[in-house]
């Protein structure tokens, strides 16, 4: 919670910041910037009352958590910001199309510099945050990345305007502020995209990751060898920052223990090993001598 209520607040200052300083550059750059991260401020408030509504766990109206709540967040705040990014770059080809714009150069270049290392420290802060598993801080973290990456290729382009404007070439550094709006806005674009997608996924209840499938198909199959089970099948899906998982074995013949006492120590033991993993799982555990009973886990 601590870490969305800082991203909030690192927001507000890259808000204010960037549209006055825009307005007095005469930058649609960035300003561009500071509409982008406006957005990004009731959208991370959004993030927040998710992450609050998450906490309070499972009841009778929530029976499995509500945990859907992150990847519903994510994605209204992926379509607000990919709205925007073609907003920008329809703007910023009008401007081309009626001969450009003349900026500060020197006044964008500083911007430029302080919003990189701005971008970069709020990135490292919720990265590190992050670790604990939360999803929606993730894509906090990534958003703030994306814009440190974007306000060094800011910083490049008003380098270049200034060297046109310092070489008496002011005609074509008219074009480079807002050149480089429909450069950034479609590279922009790319983030709530990606962010969508994933968000998605969850919402659908698509397979998890393939890196997180392949480690607990592996742990089935260890526990299916140890304990002699004739088949195993696995499947797991990711919502928000719990895993959910459903475990099936299939007794045969060989199976030496078959008591409800057995299959309880097998599921505290899947579950051990399933937390040493560091995830946040709600995971059932299912037991069968008939295979038609698994089939429709393939």
């Amino acid at each position: 919670m601590r870490a969305l209520a800082f991203s909030l607040w690192a927001s507000v200052v890259f808000v204010v910041m960037a549209l006055v300083w825009g307005l007095a550059a005469g930058s649609q750059m960035i300003v561009f910037d500071g509409l982008y991260s406006l957005v990004g401020v009731g959208l991370s408030a959004l993030s927040v009352a998710a992450q609050r509504t998450v906490a309070k766990g499972p009841d009778a109206a929530y029976p499995w958590g509500r945990e859907t709540w992150e990847p519903v967040a994510i994605v209204v705040k992926a379509t607000a910001l990919g709205g925007l990014c073609v907003y920008g770059s329809v703007n910023a080809v009008r401007e081309i199309l009626h001969g450009g714009r003349a900026v500060s150069a020197e006044s964008a270049l500083m911007y430029a510099i302080t919003a990189a290392l701005l971008s970069i420290v709020v990135a490292l802060v919720l990265f590190r945050a992050a670790r604990a598993g939360s999803g929606l801080v993730r894509a906090e973290a990534a958003e703030w990345a994306g814009d440190a990456g974007l306000s060094l290729i800011t910083l490049a382009g008003f380098a270049v305007a200034l060297a046109l404007v310092r070489t008496g070439n002011e005609v074509p550094a008219r074009y480079v502020d807002p050149a480089l709006v429909i450069i950034v806005s479609t590279v922009y674009l790319w983030i709530p995209v990606h962010l969508f997608r994933d968000a998605m996924r969850q919402i659908l209840t698509m397979a998890a990751p393939a890196a997180v499938v392949s480690q607990v198909q592996r742990l089935c199959d260890e526990v299916r060898v140890t304990h002699g089970f004739d088949e195993s099948v696995v499947r797991a899906g990711t919502v928000g920052s719990r895993l959910d998982l459903e475990f099936a074995f299939v007794l045969g013949p060989a199976t030496p223990s078959r008591d409800v006492g057995s299959f309880d120590d097998i599921r505290a033991e899947i579950d051990r090993r399933l937390t040493m993993l560091g995830y946040h799982h709600s995971t059932s555990v299912v037991f069968t001598a008939q295979r038609r009973w698994v089939q429709w886990a393939r």
